[in-house]
């Protein structure tokens, strides 16, 4: 059985960069290239698995947000018999929504979250492939602080280092992969 840095290693093995995308200057890691090899995406999934396992908090729900996340909380929710909650863009979800405007590296947008796919009080970890300049994440925990429900964690798959984005997110930030 492989060990978690050797699953680590397989896993960074696995992400492609591309220069100068989606913008000039952007240098964009991307997680799909890992999905491609079985043996990387199970590395993935058992990496995301034992870090949930080992929070020793009670969580509610698995919150992914659009769009990565929505690949990797499903897998997390099954897993631990928790719902999963969909963070998407404006527009895109049905029924009454609650919102929070965030800005990112190179552009800025909204995120809604249904108002009756979570309670006050509840606690949740947040999954998204990439943290960077952090406003996702930021912007993430905002929604859930705006209706009551406390973040256990952000467990990302990888971390920009220098682009200090942990530092804007409110909740305990827990990266896989740091570049």
């Amino acid at each position: 059985m492989a060990s978690n840095l050797q699953k680590i290693a397989l896993l960074k093995e696995h992400i492609k960069s591309y220069q100068d995308f989606p913008k000039p200057g952007i240098l964009f890691r991307d997680i799909f290239s890992s999905m491609l090899n079985i043996e990387a995406f199970k590395a993935l999934r058992d990496l995301l698995i034992e870090r949930v396992r080992n929070i020793d908090k009670k969580v509610d729900a698995i919150v992914g947000l659009e769009s990565r996340g929505f690949l990797l909380g499903p897998l997390l929710a099954l897993e631990f018999s928790l719902p999963f909650v969909p963070v998407r863009k404006k527009g895109k979800l049905p029924g009454p929504v609650t919102s929070v405007a965030y800005t990112l590296e190179y552009s800025s947008d909204v995120f809604e979250i249904q108002k009756e796919s979570l309670k006050a009080g509840q606690a949740v970890i947040i999954v998204d492939d990439l943290l960077a300049t952090g406003g996702s994440l930021k912007a993430s925990c905002d929604l859930m602080s705006s209706i009551k429900v406390d973040v256990v964690e952000c467990l990302v798959v990888m971390e920009l280092t220098e682009l200090k984005g942990r530092d804007s997110v409110s909740a305990p930030v827990y990266s896989l992969i740091q570049y």
